[in-house]
């Protein structure tokens, strides 16, 4: 059986405003890769802006990649802009 939990990958992302929440959504859908925000007991669809305007975007939020390491940095690469250091 294969241990799953290697295969995900997280980040801290900052959504604080429409401009951004439009230009990660656009970005993050042109990968195959499973993804979701977390924002404290909430997990939405990191694809779905709809999902992600129904989360606190004041704070930080946790971008959680299913795929394989190399796909997952290939993403944050992408999205650099937005995430926290």
């Amino acid at each position: 059986m294969r241990d799953r939990s290697k295969d995900m990958s997280e980040v801290l992302l900052l959504l604080n405003s429409v401009d951004k929440v439009k230009e990660f959504v656009s970005i993050v859908a042109k990968y195959e890769e499973e993804m979701d925000l977390v924002s404290g007991r909430k997990v939405i669809d990191a694809k779905s802006i709809m999902g992600i305007f129904c989360i606190d975007l004041s704070n930080p939020i946790t971008l959680r990649i299913h795929g394989r390491n190399e796909n997952a940095q290939e993403i944050i690469a992408a999205i650099g802009a937005y995430v926290v250091v």
